[in-house]
């Protein structure tokens, strides 16, 4: 049994700035599932969001998120996290993150689908989480551990207080391990993994989310979840992600028929936000016609886009030839584990950064490249106020629950997984097909007080299954169209919605108010 200060489930950019943040005289442990290198953090092409040009303004980069998630934001969250942008980007600039320049010498900054300026900076093209990452990664204090290819299965949760005291993983070996801390916080990212397309490192399936609510958390707006509209499809299978940034340089959508897909008049184009333009992809797939962007018109492509022309020529597709295949795939998920403005889950001594947490700050549909940002900015100010927290006493110990003979329930594949999400809760849904994917969910619905004794590729399952039935009970609920959740058998946003957020425990799932929508005085 070891003990830390602070133990952090995840590797990813919210991750390892959080550890960077924390007081030196603080022990700290990242554990990852994989690699330290294995998260969408590193794969991450496009930029960081901040209103730092000359044109523009917190206020217009705050507008810009507000209308990309249909007003169904925390506004004070929001406008803290614009607002902190420009002096998260200098610092990393003053510690020597080699942001991409223009012929002057100045951040050059790139355009992204709803942003009304130009306010993306970049590193290496369409490598900044990559450069990023690995900046942070080697700038880590001598304080904090890290373990890798170690999978987190349960929040150690003591028996006397019901708070959450430490973690259990399991090496691939199959080796069980626990450790303590003072503060657990949930860092794992997203759930794309629970989709057959999807631009997410392949093993991000949701583990965060079934952590949480198998403790007992509050889980919030699990049915938002954003489809990136271009991931390189190739031979009837994704391939990867293609970054907005290369519609951001001028590349168009095409239908097969050479028919411009997102038509010729403004105010969108093909920088609409992104559940527009997937679904338009999406419609123009099911009606039977093939659909490319276009990049005959961007000069020096492989020079400013190193990483997608590497992808596109590893599948065989000709960068010379000026068009890419393109579908749509699960990217980014809005909800989460619902905290607060510090990180605090409804679990004591349990916190969520990131993507796996619900922050409020992009609503119904993320803006492009205010994920790294939010990762930046909570990274931060959660490690900020755990330093202020007091030690709140002894450290309890419990030891490893196993169980010397377990029934184990025969699972359905990760792929069988994949396949039922996508045709039935993917980009537009309806009731019938939620209500046939929750029925099939249904049968896989077992109560496991241990999971010690199962295998890492079992529970990897179990927790897929769990969050897809959390999100297809969500997606049933909300009887609505808003930004990334598509209800075919519903008119666009009802007004009725406006405030109400989508709760989901182990207590039950109900709805209710979190917040009324403060509203944040914005001047032209």
């Amino acid at each position: 049994m070891k003990s830390y200060d602070c133990i952090i489930v995840g590797s990813g950019i919210s991750a390892f700035q959080l550890a960077k943040h924390l007081d030196k005289n603080k022990q700290v442990l990242i554990i990852t599932k994989l690699t330290k290198e294995k998260n969408n953090s590193f794969k991450a092409q496009g930029g960081i969001a901040a209103a730092m040009s000359n044109d523009d303004d917190w206020r217009l980069h705050y507008e810009d998120t507000i209308q990309a998630g249909c007003s169904f934001q925390k506004a004070q969250e929001v406008e803290a996290l614009v607002k902190n942008g420009p002096a998260l980007i200098q610092s990393l600039i003053d510690e020597g993150v080699p942001f991409d320049l223009n012929e002057e010498g100045d951040i050059r900054f790139g355009m992204e689908g709803a942003h009304s300026r130009k306010r993306i900076v970049h590193s290496g093209g369409d490598a900044t989480g990559k450069n990023v990452m690995a900046h942070l990664q080697t700038t880590t204090n001598d304080n904090i551990e890290v373990i890798e290819n170690q999978f987190v299965y349960e929040c150690i949760m003591s028996p006397t207080s019901n708070r959450c005291i430490g973690i259990r993983s399991k090496s691939q070996e199959g080796k069980n391990y626990q450790y303590f801390a003072q503060s657990i916080v949930l860092a794992t990212g997203g759930m794309g993994g629970l989709y057959k397309s999807t631009s997410n490192e392949s093993s991000i399936t949701g583990d965060g989310l079934a952590l949480a609510y198998r403790a007992g958390a509050e889980l919030v707006d699990l049915e938002f979840v954003q489809f990136h509209p271009t991931l390189l499809h190739v031979n009837g299978a994704c391939k990867g992600l293609i970054s907005e940034a290369v519609r951001g340089a001028g590349a168009v959508l095409y239908k097969g028929n050479g028919e411009r897909l997102m038509g010729n008049e403004p105010p969108f184009f093909d920088l609409a936000p992104r559940h527009i333009v997937a679904k338009s992809i999406y419609e123009a797939r099911t009606s039977g016609s093939e659909v490319f962007l276009d990049i005959s018109m961007i000069q020096d492509f492989s020079t400013k886009f190193p990483t997608i022309a590497s992808l596109c020529e590893e599948n065989g597709i000709s960068i010379n030839e000026g068009a890419i295949p393109v579908i749509p795939g699960a990217h980014f998920l809005m909800g989460g584990i619902s905290v607060n403005a510090n990180g605090e889950t409804t679990v004591k001594g349990l916190f969520a950064v990131g993507e796996a947490a619900a922050t409020g700050v992009h609503g119904a549909n993320r803006l492009a490249s205010n994920s790294l940002l939010e990762g930046l900015y909570y990274g931060k100010k959660i490690a900020q106020y755990l330093n202020e927290l007091s030690d709140e006493g002894a450290q309890e110990f419990i030891e490893v629950r196993t169980k010397e003979s377990v029934e184990i329930l025969e699972l359905p594949t990760k792929k069988e997984i994949q396949d039922k999400m996508l045709h039935n809760c993917g980009i537009v849904r309806t009731q019938v097909q939620l209500e046939n994917v929750s029925k099939w969910l249904e049968k896989y619905a077992v109560a496991h007080e241990s999971l010690a004794s199962y295998q890492t590729p079992q529970i990897e399952r179990l927790f897929m299954l769990q969050v897809a039935k959390l999100i297809v009970t969500a997606a049933l609920t909300r009887e609505e169209s808003r930004g990334a959740h598509q209800r075919a058998d519903f008119l666009e946003t009802s007004n009725e919605w406006q405030d109400i957020h989508m709760i989901q425990s182990k207590k039950g799932i109900e709805k209710r108010a979190l917040y009324e929508q403060s509203q944040v005085e914005v001047n032209a």
